[in-house]
């Protein structure tokens, strides 16, 4: 196939990925971003918890692709 790989660009302030936190998937913009460690908004509340592993997409060209992984550090806690 004619792939054209490229290098994944750095996080951006308020850009909008799909994160993928164990078999739940939800939106989420970007708050900030420092070093290796970002803040994130999500569209919808997931169940989940520290430390759990998370999957990152961007919006590529229509198509969401993987563009690394990501641990959960701490959230906000929702009662229900």
């Amino acid at each position: 196939g004619g792939e054209k790989q490229s290098k994944v660009q750095k996080l951006s302030k308020n850009e909008v990925l799909m994160l993928n936190i164990g078999s739940m998937c939800t939106g989420a913009r970007v708050l900030s971003v420092k070093s290796d460690v970002s803040k994130m908004q999500l569209t919808s509340p997931v169940c989940t918890k520290e430390g759990e592993k998370i999957a990152l997409s961007r919006r590529v060209d229509k198509h969401w692709r993987l563009i690394g992984w990501g641990q959960i550090k701490k959230g906000v806690r929702l009662e229900l």
